[in-house]
């Protein structure tokens, strides 16, 4: 989830940025601090905007930099809990795929892509159901839900977060269209179902 908020922090100017415009030092210096980095008030910093400086700033004494206090806008994003997300396939591997949406990714693991056995190729950065042959490959646009999440507050990008479309209208766009035409994968009815039990009975006598 996105969210704009107002912050107030302290930026240190560096001595030798004392003589160059101070409104662009600040500006330039809150965004390297902040942008891409977890802030107190939880969330993924992605954009510092509206930038101002809070009266002057003070010196510490043995330390030739200015402690400037800015107040600016962020927009941040909070993965929550049982939150929908829309992105993309960035990477494929042996137990599943990931998802990129905002800017994070997210673990979309084999048992959790669809309601069928899957095979994986790495190879060819593929996962595709033995019985739907519908197939996941990297590039692809998807629909999930967050059901687990860990955030890595010193290193964002290394934040563990599970996703799953093995629910109504989730999945390849692909997919959730082919269902509300009512032209996706049949599920096996009861009578098919014992007749396959029943074979498998017979098998082992």
């Amino acid at each position: 989830m996105y969210q704009i908020i107002t912050r107030e922090e302290v930026v240190r100017i560096p001595p030798e940025q004392l003589t160059e415009n101070i409104n662009e030092v600040v500006e330039r210096l809150t965004q390297q601090n902040f942008e891409g980095k977890i802030g107190k008030t939880g969330g993924l910093t992605v954009l510092t905007t509206n930038i101002e400086r809070l009266g002057e700033g003070r010196i510490v004494h043995g330390d030739g930099a200015v402690y400037q206090g800015v107040r600016y806008d962020a927009l941040i994003f909070v993965p929550d809990l049982q939150e929908i997300v829309h992105g993309t396939v960035c990477e494929m591997l042996k137990f599943g795929a990931f998802v990129r949406f905002g800017p994070l990714d997210g673990l979309l693991h084999i048992s959790q892509v669809m309601d069928d056995r899957i095979d994986v190729d790495v190879a060819n950065s593929r996962l595709t159901g033995k019985d739907t042959r519908r197939d996941l490959k990297v590039g692809d646009d998807a629909r999930a839900r967050i059901v687990a999440v860990s955030i890595n507050e010193r290193s964002p990008r290394e934040s563990k977060i599970g996703l799953t479309m093995r629910q109504p209208a989730l999945g390849k766009f692909e997919w959730i269209e082919e269902d509300i035409r009512g032209e996706g994968p049949k599920k096996p009815t009861k009578k098919k179902k014992a007749k396959k039990r029943g074979k498998k009975k017979g098998k082992e006598r």
